[in-house]
């Protein structure tokens, strides 16, 4: 099985069909109102609408209400659920769909490959202090050497010259956002296509 291609902070129609034609195996919604790829639930809604069931969707919560997500769930039709903030355990059980952990990981911590706390999934992303996510901060690759990912999704940093890389660490998926951008939350196609053609072959 190749890697799966997850593409997350879409903000647009247009990039989540573009997004879809290329290749995504996943797309991610941003629900986090301080991210500059957050968005309304009338805009998730249209881009439910546009890509149908032609393309997984993931919800990204940071630290949200379970009622705000529960509400997302229903009304888009989620896949999976993925929880970016510091949730604990209790906030990962529950749900109807699968759940991705995001953990992020310091320089130099090497990462626990095993999905924990309730999630069926782990996605290691890198660290910054201020961000949850979508910092564009890569890390050494080799630090993810002689784990089994077969249930991860490697992220952070991720860019078209570098998912080759981690494609061929056998993860389950791998998951950019700025990596794919020509401004916060605007994909670039060419970039896209990049990326997902070089990570489907390694």
């Amino acid at each position: 099985m190749t890697v799966r291609i997850k593409i997350c902070g879409i903000t647009r129609v247009e990039d989540a069909r573009c997004a879809v034609e290329l290749g995504a195996d996943v797309i991610g919604l941003n629900f986090y109102p301080p991210s500059p790829r957050a968005l309304s639930l009338e805009q998730a809604q249209a881009i439910r609408e546009a890509i149908g069931s032609r393309c997984e969707i993931a919800g990204v919560f940071v630290n949200a209400p379970r009622a705000y997500i529960a509400e997302r769930l229903s009304a888009l039709r989620l896949d999976l659920l993925q929880f970016h903030g510091d949730e604990d355990e209790t906030a990962l059980r529950g749900w109807p769909v699968k759940v991705i952990r995001a953990l992020r990981l310091k320089d130099g911590v090497a990462p626990d490959a095993r999905p924990h706390g309730g999630a069926d999934y782990l996605l290691l992303d890198s660290f910054h202090p201020a961000l949850y996510g979508g910092a564009g901060r890569a890390r050494p690759l080799d630090a993810f050497a002689g784990y089994d990912l077969s249930r991860v999704y490697i992220s952070g940093g991720l860019a078209p010259d570098n998912v080759a890389a981690a494609a061929r660490l056998k993860p389950f998926g791998v998951d950019v956002a700025s990596g794919v951008e020509s401004a916060p939350g605007i994909k670039d196609a060419a970039r896209m296509r990049s990326f997902i053609a070089n990570a489907k072959s390694a």
